[in-house]
């Protein structure tokens, strides 16, 4: 449900972002936009965030993400879409730096609500009759307070 949950986040996300910038300057089609958001989401959550996250960090993650991501729309653009034009290498790197930017976000919730394991702690709280212990002192408050000043007394 975790994973379910970080996908769905993930798709959201890149799909707003090549939304923005394809469908505005490159006047792409919803469902080309679709299809792209699906292929770079499951490619980068399956490399980026469950391989590479856990072993290397947030940040080797996050420039990782960034050309995962710089590529993928890239190529997955010249497929897609009929004419490849000139901008589209422009715009798949500024695809690339706003999903980037949102994915260093992402990986904090990943590695604190998806990847962090839950600790258990188990507490043995029986006790036995052999397990108690006593401490036995003598107090003399008096006797320890005239020492006390006895020795102040002697080092000066």
């Amino acid at each position: 449900m975790k994973h379910l949950k970080a996908l769905a986040i993930k798709f959201i996300v890149i799909s707003i972002v090549l939304f923005s910038i394809l469908a505005v300057f490159y006047s792409a089609s919803l469902a080309d936009i679709f299809v792209l958001s699906v292929l770079v989401t499951g490619l980068a959550y399956v490399i980026g965030d469950l391989y590479i996250l856990p072993r290397f960090g947030n940040l080797i993650a996050t420039i990782s993400d960034f050309g995962l991501s710089f590529i993928a729309i890239w190529l997955l653009s010249n497929m897609l879409f009929e004419p490849p034009g000139n901008g589209i290498l422009f715009l798949s790197f500024f695809s690339a730096i706003l999903i980037s930017s949102s994915e260093a976000v992402f990986h904090l919730y990943m590695q604190n609500k998806v990847l962090g394991e839950e600790e258990v702690i188990y507490v043995n709280r029986s006790y036995t009759a052999n397990n108690f212990q006593t401490e036995f002192s003598e107090e003399q408050p008096d006797k320890d307070i005239i020492e006390l000043h006895k020795k102040r007394d002697e080092d000066h």
